[in-house]
């Protein structure tokens, strides 16, 4: 997301902006909170409300973004773009969260039975590469009956026995816990690993490149998730510049690039028409409420939840160390 063709009309104007690329959003949030200056952040639905709580994040105008109009009526007042009566954030990209694997390397069995628990079987160990994030833990608690809207909300000895079971096991058999998405994809086109949490910009890579890749459906559901840019109080520059950063995102050209380069969904309702119509085709779906109602929605966490998830998990990483 630091390619300028995500924020064209920015750049043409202004040159391309000083990026510090996270991890993960709690990676950002302690850089902020440590004192790191930035003025826009790209978080999701189901973080944002760490950086609101944590008073680093402002209330977005949004009479100084020309595009707003344009964006889907849904997304505009969305859990997670909208807390406590204000814009907290611009939603931009919008796609899925599932498991891609080889189709060539996999066995019959799991094809007719796509399932989170690839990442569990120890017929695949070592062969399989996790997101480094604490949803090992919640898949065991929605293995065991769950349903995910409870299991993310589970803290004390009953979170601490699910890592310490499903969370570790996961871990095990993860070739690694990734953080970048390119270091998967070189993974699964050498036959590195079989499977990986993945997002769509996956299967876009590999197809393109003629490698067999599937995206699952699995029986416990796939995850939808929608992101965007953050206003941050932390910022020194002139926020006319952050506003044009933020509203170049939300461009229909910009929503062209995510469509055709990485089969990912835009914000922009007009992008769906600048966009190739075969690579809209071969999307699968033009409508993110729908879609997002098809699929489980990453939901928000309390602060409190959120750190003690933090802290186990970040516990039963360190022993694979």
């Amino acid at each position: 997301y630091d390619d300028p063709s995500y924020f064209k009309t920015f750049a043409d104007r202004n040159g391309a902006p000083n990026f510090s690329i996270f991890t993960g959003e709690e990676d950002a949030l302690a850089k902020v909170l440590a004192g790191f200056s930035a003025d826009v952040m790209h978080p999701c639905n189901y973080s944002v409300n760490r950086f609101v709580n944590a008073k680093v994040a402002a209330e977005i105008d949004v009479s100084r973004l020309s595009h707003w109009k344009d964006v889907f009526p849904a997304l505009q007042t969305a859990d997670g773009v909208v807390m406590d009566g204000k814009v907290v954030m611009a939603p931009a990209d919008w796609g899925n969260a599932s498991i891609a694997y080889r189709p060539d390397l996999v066995d019959e069995d799991f094809k007719k039975n796509e399932s989170w628990k690839i990442f569990y079987d120890d017929k695949y160990a070592g062969k399989v590469a996790m997101l480094d994030n604490e949803l090992c833990i919640t898949l065991g608690l929605m293995f065991e009956g769950m349903a995910y809207k409870d299991a993310v909300s589970v803290v004390g000895d009953k979170l601490k026995a699910t890592a310490d079971t499903w969370g570790k096991k996961c871990i095990a058999n993860s070739r690694f816990l990734w953080t970048d998405a390119t270091e998967v994809n070189q993974a699964l086109a050498s036959g590195e690993i079989v499977a990986a949490y993945a997002w769509n910009d996956t299967i876009k890579n590999l197809t393109d490149q003629g490698i067999p890749v599937a995206y699952a459906r699995p029986k416990e559901g796939y995850f939808t998730w929608y992101c965007g840019l953050t206003l941050l109080n932390s910022g020194k520059t002139d926020k006319a510049l952050a506003y044009d950063f933020i509203d170049a995102w939300l461009s229909p050209e910009t929503g062209k690039t995510l469509i055709e380069g990485s089969g990912l969904g835009h914000s922009n309702t007009k992008s769906f028409e600048v966009a190739d119509k075969q690579a809209v085709a071969k999307m699968g779906f033009t409508d993110p409420i729908q879609h997002m109602k098809d699929g489980t929605l990453f939901a928000q966490v309390s602060d409190e939840v959120q750190t003690e998830y933090n802290k186990v998990w970040g516990d039963i990483k360190a022993l694979k160390q």
